[in-house]
């Protein structure tokens, strides 16, 4: 069948559909879905509900790619998806944003400490990545400082450019950047705000 085709016949249907909020839902769900078995889609992203507010959480077929704090604007997130990675990007479901959803839903339940989510870094590079890799393996319950992230990353003496690749993580609370602190056990700077951090804290009582 040729691309006008199936361009007309999509035509006929969205005329015919009723236009109702919940018609237009089944017909977005239903392309959305379509053009996930077609292959169509590089970053599949959906909304979640969160005690922090609503997140954003996008995915590619690697992994968990990028969340999206209450703090920032969905357009500008979706923007940077869209140049970093690929303009197809879709709200659409796909395994690991099921996955994704189920295991913070747990996290803020109390039900889970860990994240076994597939993540794809590539958002980030170099040493700023060496720097979430290390804030990865902090445990819940702990914090470390930024000092302490930038010496396992391979140089303490990076302890500013440490504090911006926290500070611009694409993947809070999976990569748990909110249990790095100032020496001396001040919050520091936080993508998703003070208050954010603090929340995050006290959840894991280490406020």
């Amino acid at each position: 069948m040729s691309i006008d085709t199936d361009h007309t016949e999509l035509e006929m249907s969205l005329r015919a559909a009723p236009s109702t909020p919940a018609s237009w839902n089944r017909i977005r769900s239903g392309l959305a879905a379509e053009a996930e078995r077609a292959g169509l889609i590089d970053v599949a992203f959906e909304q979640h509900e969160t005690p922090l507010g609503t997140i954003l959480v996008g995915a590619t077929r690697e992994g968990l790619v990028r969340i999206g704090l209450p703090t920032e604007d969905e357009d500008d997130v979706l923007a940077q998806l869209s140049e970093r990675i690929s303009p197809r990007v879709l709200r659409a479901s796909r395994e690991p944003l099921t996955q994704a959803r189920r295991e913070l839903d747990e996290y803020f339940g109390h039900e889970r400490r860990s994240f076994g989510i597939p993540l794809d870094w590539r958002l980030v590079t170099g040493f700023r990545r060496e720097v979430l890799r290390a804030t990865e393996r902090i445990p819940f319950g702990r914090t470390a400082s930024y000092r302490d992230v930038a010496t396992t990353a391979g140089s303490p003496n990076a302890v500013r450019a440490a504090g911006s690749a926290l500070a611009t993580n694409p993947l809070p609370i999976v990569v748990p950047c909110h249990r790095v602190l100032r020496t001396g056990g001040g919050l520091g700077q936080y993508r998703g705000g003070p208050e954010a951090k603090a929340q995050l804290l006290s959840l894991e009582s280490v406020a």
